[in-house]
C-alpha cells in the first residue's frame, strides 16, 4: 500500500510539472505569490491623480510589470490615518502633510511630483461672492481695514493646507502684510464654497475645480496662483519601509504614471469622463473644465523628486504659522526628510 500511495504521488507531481511547469512542485513561490499583494495608493478625489485613474482603466499598471490599487479617500486626515496603520503603502498627498506624518513618527519619502512642477500645472486660488465691494486681495485687505466689514470677515481657509499656504503666498506678492485680510478657519471645502457662493464669507482659498466652478456661476476670481511664482505641488509619496523594501514596484507605479502621462498629453479628452467621475467635478462644468498636462515621473531612469525650491518655503512657512517644521530638512536626491 505504502508503494502504491508513493507511485501515485508521483505520477500527481509529473503531471502537475507537464501543466504548471516546476513551480507545481517545488518549494519556491509562485509568480503570483512573490509579487505578494498589490502596491495600494490612497489619494483624495482630486484631478492631481488623473494618471493613475488612467494606467487603472487602461491596464497600464500590468504592462509595468505591477499589481496595483487607487483607493480614494473622502478626507486627507482619512488618508494620513491608512498611511499611519500602513492601510495603504503610496499616497497622492501634499507637502505639509508629508512633513507632519514624518514628524508623527510615519516616514514617508517625496517620489515625485503628481502636479506643480510649473506654474501652469495645477491652480489655487481666492474667491469672492458676485457682489463683493471688491475685486483683488489689495481691495478686499482695504476693505477688512474700513470698518465697514461685517463681523467675522475674511478668507475661509483650512489650517495647514495647500489653499492656506497659496492665499498667504498670494497677500504677500501682493504687498500685503500677514494678517491684513483674516483667516476664518473652515475646514470642509464643499462647506467653504457654499459659504462664499451664498454670500456669508467675504472670501474663499479653493482648488482648481471649485474655482472654475465659481466662476462659471458668476463669483469673483480675486487671484490665483497660475502666475508668479510656481507656489504648489501635490507629491507622491511612498511610506519609507516599503520604498526600502520594494524598490522595483515603486518604480513600476511611476513607470505607468508616465505612460499613462503620456495617453493623456495625446489624447486628454478622452480622459474628460473618467475625471469628471472619479474627481466629482460638477456636471455644469465637465464638458469644459481644462485637463491639466502633467509631470514625468521619472527622467533619464531616475525619479523626478520635488527639488529644494519647492519644499523649502513651505518648512519656512508652516515654521512662522506654528504648524510644525523645527528641524526638518529635506533631502532633494532621497525624496526623504530628517527630523531633528
Amino acid at each position: 500500500m505504502k508503494k502504491r500511495a508513493l507511485l501515485f504521488l508521483v505520477a500527481a507531481c509529473l503531471g502537475a510539472l507537464l501543466v504548471g511547469g516546476l513551480s507545481a512542485c517545488s518549494d519556491e513561490p509562485s509568480a503570483s505569490e512573490a509579487a505578494g499583494s498589490p502596491v495600494r495608493i490612497g489619494t483624495m478625489p482630486t484631478e492631481d491623480i488623473l494618471p493613475l485613474w488612467i494606467a487603472e482603466q487602461d491596464g497600464l499598471f500590468a504592462d509595468a510589470g505591477v499589481e496595483a490599487e487607487v483607493i480614494t479617500f473622502d478626507s486627507a486626515q482619512s488618508l494620513s490615518a491608512a498611511l499611519t496603520a500602513g492601510e495603504v503603502d503610496m499616497a497622492m498627498t501634499d507637502i505639509m502633510r508629508a512633513v507632519k506624518l514624518c514628524e508623527s513618527g510615519t516616514p514617508v519619502v517625496m517620489e515625485w511630483v503628481t502636479l506643480g512642477e510649473t506654474v501652469d500645472q495645477g491652480r489655487f486660488g481666492v474667491l469672492a461672492p458676485a457682489d463683493a465691494p471688491y475685486s483683488t486681495l489689495e481691495e478686499m485687505a482695504a476693505y477688512a481695514a474700513s470698518g465697514d466689514a461685517p463681523e467675522g470677515f475674511g478668507v475661509g481657509v483650512g489650517a495647514n493646507t495647500v489653499p492656506e499656504y497659496v492665499f498667504d503666498m498670494l497677500c504677500e506678492e501682493a504687498g500685503l502684510e500677514a494678517g491684513a485680510i483674516p483667516a476664518v478657519e473652515v475646514a470642509s471645502l464643499p462647506e467653504r464654497y457654499g459659504l462664499v457662493a451664498s454670500g456669508n464669507l467675504g472670501g474663499a482659498a479653493l482648488p482648481a475645480s471649485l474655482l472654475t466652478l465659481g466662476e462659471a456661476s458668476g463669483l469673483k476670481l480675486l487671484a490665483d496662483d497660475t502666475a508668479g511664482e510656481n507656489l504648489s505641488q501635490s507629491v507622491m509619496v511612498a511610506r519609507a519601509t516599503f520604498a526600502e523594501e520594494h524598490p522595483e514596484e515603486v518604480l513600476a507605479v511611476a513607470e505607468a504614471w508616465d505612460a499613462a502621462v503620456a495617453s493623456c498629453a495625446a489624447d486628454p479628452d478622452a480622459y474628460r469622463g473618467l475625471l469628471a467621475e472619479k474627481a466629482n467635478v460638477n456636471a455644469s462644468i465637465a464638458d469644459s473644465y481644462p485637463i491639466s498636462d502633467y509631470p514625468q515621473a521619472e527622467e533619464s531612469h531616475e525619479m523626478k523628486r520635488p527639488t529644494l525650491a519647492m519644499v523649502q518655503p513651505v518648512l519656512a512657512w508652516m515654521q512662522a504659522k506654528g504648524y510644525g517644521g523645527e528641524g526638518v530638512s529635506y533631502d532633494p536626491a532621497t525624496g526623504a526628510f530628517t527630523v531633528g
